[in-house]
């Protein structure tokens, strides 16, 4: 890591419950937690928009909500977020067969026609070669009302947020995700790839 994280103790006392709620559910702090919180109203602000994004009553269903940010991450090489958003994928969709065919989407018949046109969209924002086009928004709006499109890009904008904070401190995955080794002569776990390398 490019900038370290402050022993625990140094942190304010109102973000304990905040790292505590992370050991819960993770069984660990969360590395991009620590680095978020030598700024406190940073984190919390970050830690708002998160909740925001990723609450129940979302117009975008949490699969769709999974792959986007999984794809989003493995396009800016952040192998945290590939390593954390891939775990709540493949939980939220209860296999890993989203995940292994995510990298080709396009060709995949995994996916439906309002996942690609999230997907598509989704790249379109991450991938400085690309744009959004007209006809992209037409494909978006056959599947999603105009909320449920902002919401989607503000998902992917705070992914690409996220994922960049991440990757240009080069914050390593903390290997929550663990996909099956394929093959005959597979030897068991391996980690999850991020689709670019």
């Amino acid at each position: 890591m490019r900038v370290p994280s402050k022993p625990i103790g140094n942190y304010p006392w109102y973000l304990a419950p905040f790292f505590w709620n992370q050991r819960r559910k993770y069984g660990q702090v969360l590395v991009p937690g620590l680095l978020w919180g030598r700024i406190p109203s940073l984190f919390l602000a970050v830690g708002t928009l998160y909740g925001v994004l990723d609450r129940r009553a979302s117009p975008i269903d949490p699969v769709l909500r999974s792959l986007v940010t999984v794809r989003v991450s493995q396009i800016n090489g952040c192998r945290f977020c590939v390593d954390i958003n891939s775990a709540t994928l493949a939980q939220r969709a209860g296999t890993f067969d989203s995940l292994e065919a995510l990298p080709t989407w396009r060709d995949s018949d995994r996916f439906d026609a309002r996942q690609k046109a999230a997907l598509e969209y989704a790249e379109a924002m991450t991938d400085s070669t690309q744009s959004v086009t007209d006809a992209m928004m037409q494909r978006l709006r056959e599947f999603f009302d105009e909320d449920a499109i902002v919401e989607l890009t503000g998902l992917v904008a705070f992914q690409n947020m996220s994922s960049k904070f991440n990757s240009a401190l080069d914050v390593p995955a903390q290997g929550f995700c663990l996909v099956p080794a394929q093959g005959a002569g597979a030897r068991g776990p391996q980690e999850v790839s991020d689709g670019n390398r």
